[in-house]
């Protein structure tokens, strides 16, 4: 990182220059000279703190490194806060232990003087504060290893690890990447030219080799492949067949069409052919004389008889080469003409008869040999494969179109719940997985590279909710239906808070938190629903219920929203990407739009008849889409209130109630509690609940709404909630089912 900090400064200053901005490069080369951090470059830091410390600059030692502590280690995490604090311990004894072997005891007193109010409350230093006064301390069992060479380089090395991890995990602005871009893209650039030189090297390979399969198409006979051993008249044949070759057709188009076994029956396998130029001559005269007898065998199949395995060309070509050259010259010319009759003949018959008839003409024909199979087949590839693409589209067959948008690389399965799901969500770093299923059991699990369950949460109290935090993404919000919402620690597996939102409103029906991480939005209802969380019929009267926002650092509320024309239970909630706009969807069908900066409602509009289940924000945030109880999937215009853009009714096994029969009439019934449609990372495709998986649409323009592009399957019972995932470079489609069963379905994104 520091080298690209460096670079970039460079291309700063040279901008400035070229700008005429000298007053802005004076202040650039001030501020740099004076920077504390060393243009991120840890082994100045380093550098730096042990000038200080073999300077015994005690208040510089400090001053840097709490300066170090704001800018840098108070972003981290809180695990490692500790780290931080055990490497501030080992400095400040790397620096006590300096002026010890510096004999400087003088500065060691000052410093247990100065930090004496610091340390004294610290176990750490306890038995430190008698280091003065003993006469050899390196010599003492309980300071001797800190006087070791060992110790000191590894708490240095320890000290520039942290740091250069520190540094490569920071966000980086946008101008600091530009030069790992142009790195990428040169290097990208290099590797194009070397992949582009290997295509037109194997194309002139293929060529060349193209051009000497036509050279030496079929072949050759046994006296050609072993032309090292011809005598004088044997090369005068060859040498005359040439001349014949040079005036007649080199090799007739249409004997591409024929088969191999055709071309050389009865022929056994032979050694290599040889190198010389006349071979070339003779094979494209060999394959006329193979011809005329292929053209008769498929003429009259049974009376065919093997040739001898001494030649692969016919008889008469045989014994006229025994007797002289005449009879060599002349055979050819009087059967070229029939040769290629035969040729034009079988041509039409192949190309006359449809594609779906050539396997049962080959099996009309019985005598023919089975390499004849494969060159039918040949002739009717182009028309069976573009039927294969054309046909196979997304059906079960996996066959793909053209267009398709998506592979579904893996599907993996996660078993590990007993019951039905209805919560099943992914944090905001791709890594961890939490889902809950109707029994208050929650299940935090990670499935890259591997599927393990890192912690499991069973609660006395039924829940029904539940989100991550933004920041830190390790929290987890969980909703219960008594009143309370738990802020748990994944890592540390314990509960950090639980909050009592209202005793009048105990059922905690959706949680959202704030990008930002400071607050998040807590729906509570009344107890106005018998049962457990399976499903109860609607009721006319809608829920009774609150809109709270809470803050997460000091643990308290902050305010409620006001729910026109009353109030009403909120069944669904979520953030814009800034956390500014706050949608939510209601039991009484409005969908409500709030301004999170003045923290009142923006607008509302009735949206669905009866309750909404699922609302989202689209990728770009000019619009809404919601599903309702009437099994409508609706996009809502934000800048005009009330007013559709589109509207694409659904079936119920993508909009709830789910249905799950069994024996006996067996029935299980669940209304939708999370989300039922989720969004790809460039919002042009939804992923939705079906009887059998998740669906994938692609949004349009148009009417309908929605077209369907890939079906995920592999599930046996209703999915009831779904999420998908665009963190890592593949996306995870996440559908959790009654059985509790949840699918992971890895797809890879196809660039048009």
């Amino acid at each position: 990182m520091g080298s690209a900090v460096e670079r970039t400064d460079e291309h700063v200053r040279e901008y400035l220059i070229y700008r005429g901005f000298t007053n802005t490069l004076k202040h650039l080369d001030n501020e740099i000279k004076a920077d504390k951090e060393k243009g991120f470059r840890v082994d100045k830091i380093i550098d730096q703190l042990l000038q200080f410390i073999q300077s015994f600059d005690l208040s510089g030692l400090k001053e840097y490194w709490l300066y170090l502590d704001r800018r840098l280690f108070c972003r981290l995490e809180d695990v490692y806060r500790s780290t931080v604090n055990k490497l501030r311990t080992s400095l400040y004894r790397y620096y006590v232990i300096n002026t010890i072997q510096k004999g400087n005891l003088e500065k060691t007193q000052e410093f247990f003087q100065k930090q004496a109010l610091e340390l004294q409350g610290q176990a750490e230093w306890r038995d430190w504060f008698i280091l003065p006064f003993i006469p050899a301390p390196e010599q003492n069992p309980a300071f001797s290893p800190y006087f070791s060479r060992q110790w000191s380089d590894t708490f240095l090395v320890s000290l520039h690890n942290f740091l250069s991890v520190l540094f490569q995990c920071m966000p980086q602005p946008v101008l600091l990447s530009f030069d790992a871009e142009v790195q990428k893209t040169t290097s990208l650039t290099e590797e194009n030219e070397q992949l582009c030189q290997m295509v037109f090297a194997l194309q002139g390979e293929s060529r060349d080799q193209k051009d000497g399969d036509e050279m030496v198409h079929h072949k050759l006979p046994a006296y050609v492949q072993n032309m090292d051993r011809l005598e004088d008249t044997e090369l005068d044949l060859v040498s005359s067949q040439r001349v014949v070759s040079t005036s007649t057709p080199s090799r007739n188009f249409f004997s591409t069409f024929l088969p191999q076994g055709r071309r050389t029956p009865g022929k056994t396998p032979q050694s290599t052919a040889g190198s010389s130029p006349n071979q070339g001559a003779l094979g494209r005269k060999e394959p006329l004389t193979n011809q005329a007898a292929k053209s008769k065998e498929a003429a009259a199949p049974k009376e065919v008889k093997p040739v001898p395995c001494q030649s692969s060309t016919s008889e008469p070509v045989n014994s006229q080469s025994q007797a002289g050259h005449q009879p060599a010259q002349q055979q050819p010319t009087h059967l070229r003409h029939k040769r290629i009759q035969d040729h034009e003949k079988e041509r039409k018959e192949l190309f006359s008869k449809p594609p779906a008839q050539f396997p049962q003409t080959a099996e009309k024909k019985g005598e023919a040999s089975d390499a004849e199979a494969p060159a039918e087949a040949c002739i009717d590839v182009p028309d069976s494969s573009a039927h294969t693409r054309t046909s196979g589209g997304v059906g079960e067959g996996g066959g793909l179109s053209a267009e398709q948008p998506f592979i579904k690389l893996s599907q993996e399965e996660y078993g590990e719940h007993h019951s039905s799901i209805m919560h099943c969500r992914v944090d905001c770093s791709g890594r961890r997985v939490a889902s809950l299923d109707v029994d208050g059991v929650i299940k935090v699990w990670s499935f890259n590279p591997i599927m393990q369950t890192k912690a499991t949460i069973m609660s006395k109290s039924p829940l029904l909710s539940l989100e991550w935090a933004t920041k830190p993404d390790r929290l987890l919000l969980l909703g219960s239906g008594v009143g309370t919402v738990r802020l748990y620690d994944t890592d540390a597996k314990k509960n950090l808070y639980e909050m009592n939102i209202d005793e009048t409103h105990p059922r905690i029906l959706s949680l959202a938190c704030s990008p930002s991480g400071s607050s998040f939005v807590c729906s509570a209802a009344a107890l106005s629903r018998s049962g457990s969380v399976e499903s109860v019929p609607r009721l006319p009267i809608p829920v009774s219920g609150q809109l709270l926002l809470w803050d997460t650092k000091t643990v308290k509320q902050q305010l409620q929203f006001s729910l026109e024309p009353e109030p009403v239970a909120i069944n669904c909630t979520a953030f814009n990407h800034n956390g500014n706009l706050l949608v939510t969807g209601a039991a009484d069908g409005v969908i409500r739009l709030f301004d999170m900066q003045r923290y009142e409602s923006a607008m509302s509009w009735r949206a669905h008849e009866g309750e909404v289940y699922s609302v989202e924000f689209s990728y770009d945030e000019n619009t809404v889409f919601s599903i309702g109880e009437d099994g409508k999937f609706i996009q809502w215009n934000i800048h005009r209130c009330g007013v559709k853009q589109s509207e694409q009714l659904l079936p119920q096994d993508a909009t709830g109630p789910f249905i799950l029969s069994g024996y006996s009439g067996y029935k299980q019934v669940q209304v939708p509690r999370g989300r039922l449609f989720a969004f790809d990372s460039e919002g042009q495709h939804v992923l939705t609940c079906s009887s059998s998986g998740g669906l994938i649409y692609r949004l349009t323009n148009g009417d309908p709404a929605l077209e369907s592009v890939l079906s995920l399957g592999g599930h046996k019972a209703p999915v009831v909630t779904v999420d998908w995932c665009s963190a890592v470079d593949c996306g995870t489609c996440l559908t959790a089912s009654m059985d509790g069963k949840i699918k992971l379905s890895t797809l890879l994104a196809q660039k048009s």
